[in-house]
């Protein structure tokens, strides 16, 4: 069960990578994300984009290292990593529910949701 819930948050995450990396680019697609305030997001907010694609990318290596999909990261970082990354995500949840964008609050909420449901099943592992 960890393998799938570790393969499925991977999958996510590379979906909001290509959102996010939609976003770098200057899709009208800012409502969604960063509180929504912008149909094209400033330069400062295009940035944070773009970082967030490599932190995406460093959240599937620690939950699929975690479920032992690969084995790059010592067990300790790992382990504590998927917690921290658990609270992070519930986190998300609260402050994405709050979002005063209607289409922020409507889709990422589940998304982060489900991420931190599938990161338990990984961390509880």
């Amino acid at each position: 069960m960890p393998i799938i819930a570790a393969v499925v948050a991977t999958a996510i995450l590379a979906a909001l990578a290509v959102f996010q990396g939609m976003l770098a680019a200057g899709a009208p697609i800012g409502r969604f994300a960063w509180g929504g305030a912008h149909t094209r997001l400033p330069t400062a907010l295009r940035i944070g984009s773009a970082v967030s694609i490599v932190l995406y990318a460093l959240f599937a290596v620690v939950l699929l290292d975690r479920a032992s999909v690969i084995s790059v990261l010592p067990d300790a970082v790992s382990v504590v990593g998927t917690w921290v990354l658990f609270g992070y995500f519930v986190i998300g949840v609260g402050m994405n529910g709050i979002s005063r964008s209607r289409s922020e609050r409507l889709t990422m909420t589940p998304c982060c949701l489900v991420l931190a449901v599938l990161t338990l099943i990984v961390a509880l592992a």
